[in-house]
């Protein structure tokens, strides 16, 4: 995670994002409240930019809840992360969290989904 403190809030975020070979790997390990999101929306798309990465992989697999708005702010990052060079896979969604967002009719467009970590990789071409 980037330690220059972006945003209000400086303290660690409950996720961690690793650069492997151009693409950056974002392992998210507890949920984050909507302050932590922007955040991290922020920080990975400096990210994307200062280290030219082609693509972002999103781990959510710790996660057992992700209300409208984490959905809404990942599949934003993914839209933007596209607009500065790189596809984004989303890897991890539980079934428990895939029926709560298809009851709640949250959608998560021009965002790619993949069950685990290698198929999200292999989907962005490492």
């Amino acid at each position: 995670m980037k330690g220059d403190g972006a945003g209000t809030d400086s303290s660690p975020l409950p996720a961690s994002i690793l650069s492997q070979g151009s693409n950056l790997i974002v392992s998210i390990h507890a949920a984050l409240d909507d302050e932590q999101l922007l955040r991290l929306q922020r920080d990975l798309l400096d990210l994307v930019g200062e280290k030219r990465s082609r693509g972002v992989l999103i781990d959510v697999a710790a996660l057992d809840v992700l209300d409208s708005f984490a959905a809404r702010t990942l599949g934003d990052l993914a839209y933007m992360a596209g607009l500065r060079g790189a596809r984004t896979v989303v890897v991890g969604i539980t079934p428990e969290v895939a029926m709560a967002l298809v009851r709640l009719a949250v959608r998560m467009p021009l965002t790619q989904t993949a069950l685990d970590l290698e198929e999200g990789l292999a989907w962005l071409g490492s």
